[in-house]
């Protein structure tokens, strides 16, 4: 990949963040430049899957730099065109619903805006409960907008939460390469 500057964007899906993490290592160990964003949620809430201080403390050291947390943080990687591409991984479903309707109101989802001016890859790793549901009809319309990539993703725990939907983590980095080209890889996942 020849050490792309890669946005690398948490939302506040917790119990993904200890398979998203190892992933990002991945990216970091393939040379790739992360830079780190963080909605609010996911920056200062401790839950039940770790405490943010421990989250935002192994995000530091595996992407080397600080993490972008805040609005005005967030609001010069389009001007400056700080990146090659932007990943959101784990992505909410609030934040996809904001994406899809262009509200940027948080550092996730104003980095995305901001990055988007370039014509450059925004790559979403989808993690939500209600993805066959309600947030459905903003997976459909982000598919269709132009620059706006998935990894691909899988029906998570069908019998126990019907509508919940996940992605592979396992596939950001072959899902990544193909967003640089311009490309989408399978994103539907039997």
């Amino acid at each position: 990949m020849d050490h792309p500057h890669v946005g690398f964007a948490f939302c506040g899906s917790f119990c993904t963040f200890h398979r998203v993490l190892p992933e990002m290592q991945k990216l970091r160990d393939a040379g790739c430049e992360l830079h780190p964003i963080m909605s609010a949620m996911a920056y200062g809430t401790d839950t039940r899957f770790g405490k943010a201080e421990d989250f935002r403390n192994r995000i530091r050291t595996i992407a080397g730099r600080e993490i972008i947390a805040d609005i005005p943080a967030a609001e010069p990687i389009g001007p400056k065109q700080l990146l090659d591409a932007l990943i959101v991984a784990p992505c909410t479903g609030n934040t996809l619903a904001k994406l899809a309707c262009g509200i940027a109101d948080t550092p996730v989802t104003l980095a995305a805006k901001s990055h988007l001016r370039n014509g450059r890859p925004l790559l979403i790793a989808v993690s939500t409960n209600d993805a066959l549901s309600a947030a459905a009809k903003n997976i459909g319309a982000l598919q269709n907008y132009k620059h706006i990539y998935f990894v691909p993703y899988r029906q998570d725990a069908p019998e126990e939460k019907p509508n919940s939907v996940v992605a592979d983590f396992t596939r950001i980095e072959p899902a990544l390469k193909a967003a640089l080209q311009h490309k989408q890889i399978q994103p539907i996942l039997l």
